[in-house]
């Protein structure tokens, strides 16, 4: 679908959403006071040009005390912006209301139904369908009707008191007046249906995409605990396994006299293994505070890099995985516990995957110093091409055995990071995945 910039900007400032801690109704007030400076300023200057030309009998006096009065309801507006009460729609009707009772004013003292800025009734109108009710614009398009027929029939009134005028030309000036009486009010009623809609409609969907964002929140918190879960249980897994056969070792009743250094030893690698256990829950707990920066880790790119050789030569110790660091090693690293987790798991989807051999890479990304770039490259089948158009989503898998959350789960941790997933196959067979992650702002200076 072909997009409009400018008209989604134009649409933007007519029809304001709300957001934070600002409601609908004060922005609206807040563009309703711009727009009554923006038409009094241009009036002026439009006024200003008429009493250049002699014979115009322009009451002066009248026009400066309506500007005047004008210039203190903005500041009484913008003053009323300033507190923290919230502005209801009523409220905002009646703000509306004062431009009617200065256009009125105006009128009755410079041509009535004559004078070209009695449209701007419509311009209220359209203001009024876009931030306010369905029953608040009828009531205006109904009231701006009625004004427009008062000082029409005023005008009708003064033209057949006035001499000099044949009743052809009187009769063609009344038809006039009555044409423009009638296109007022087929554009009244065009903006109370149209723009009206127009305006629920937008807020509708402003109100979806708002739920659609707070969805796609609620929906990264839960495949973030999913990914960390599950790096926390491999993590588990280990020591866990480790410990258990220790203390099979230290209750089999055939070991009656246990050597005190074997003891020792054997106690030292449960404490070890405890350790790592403690280290895992940490970093759970770690997570729940991840929106504070005091309580993410900051390590090293060599600390980062070491922590996920470890973990894969203990999980996989079979497995054939090269590691190579081209970075700087002392480069900073802000982590989350399922940052690390999301890195493993692709490095593990490429075990799943590789023939021999996986190769891990760690470098700067050369088309910007500024991220981290790790290259996972295994001797693999490669990814077939309807999986890798739909590599990210849910579900999605090269393996029959897999259910296709692990790469939906890493790229979910890496884009909450800044950071993104891309897969390739390469021509000399196999795939290389490329995972981009933020430096820090220090490890950039």
């Amino acid at each position: 679908m072909r997009q409009f910039p400018g008209l989604n900007r134009l649409a933007a400032w007519l029809i304001p959403v709300q957001s934070g801690d600002t409601s609908l109704t004060r922005q609206g007030l807040q563009r309703l006071l711009l727009l009554r400076a923006f038409v009094t300023g241009a009036s002026c200057a439009g006024l200003f040009a008429l009493m250049l030309f002699p014979g115009l009998d322009v009451p002066g006096s009248f026009i400066a005390g309506l500007v005047a009065a004008i210039v203190v309801s903005i500041l009484l507006g913008y003053w009323r912006l300033n507190l923290s009460r919230p502005i209801g729609n009523t409220e905002l009707f009646l703000h509306i209301l004062v431009d009617v009772v200065f256009l009125v004013l105006l009128l009755l003292n410079t041509g009535g139904v004559g004078n070209p800025l009695i449209s701007y009734l419509l311009v209220l109108l359209a203001v009024t369908a876009t931030l306010l009710p369905r029953a608040f614009v009828n009531s205006f398009a109904v009231g701006s009707i009625l004004i427009y027929t008062f000082f029409l029939l005023l005008d009708l009134s003064a033209e057949q008191n006035m001499p000099g005028m044949s009743g052809n030309a009187q009769d063609m000036f009344e038809l006039h007046l009555v044409g423009m009486w009638v296109i007022f009010v087929v554009s009244a009623v065009l903006i109370t249906v149209f723009i009206s809609a127009m305006a629920i409609a937008v807020r509708d969907r402003e109100h979806h995409l708002a739920e659609a964002r707070e969805n796609e929140m609620r929906n990264e918190q839960l495949v973030a605990i999913g990914t960390l879960a599950a790096g926390t249980a491999h993590a588990l897994g280990t020591p866990l396994s480790t410990m258990a056969v220790i203390l099979n070792d230290l209750d089999d009743p055939e070991r009656e006299n246990l050597e005190g250094d074997s003891v020792k030893q054997e106690i030292g690698l449960l404490r070890e293994q405890v350790s790592r256990c403690k280290h895992s829950i940490n970093q759970l707990i770690r997570y729940y505070h991840k929106d504070d920066p005091s309580a993410r880790e900051r390590v090293t790119l060599a600390r980062f890099a070491a922590d996920i050789q470890d973990y894969i030569l203990n999980v996989h110790p079979a497995a054939r995985v090269e590691f190579k660091l081209a970075a700087e090693p002392e480069t900073p690293l802000d982590v989350e516990p399922s940052l690390r987790h999301a890195v493993i798991n692709i490095i593990e989807n490429g075990i799943k995957a590789a023939r021999k051999t996986v190769d891990v890479d760690y470098a700067l990304d050369p088309e910007d110093a500024r991220n981290l770039l790790i290259s996972v490259t295994d001797d693999g089948p490669g990814i077939p091409e309807e999986v890798l158009e739909r590599i990210g989503e849910p579900f999605v898998s090269r393996r029959k055995d897999s259910m296709g959350l692990g790469i939906f789960l890493a790229n979910a941790a890496l884009r909450r990071a800044g950071g993104n997933i891309e897969m390739f196959n390469r021509q000399a067979g196999g795939a290389l995945t490329l995972i981009r992650l933020p430096l820090t702002s220090e490890a950039v200076s």
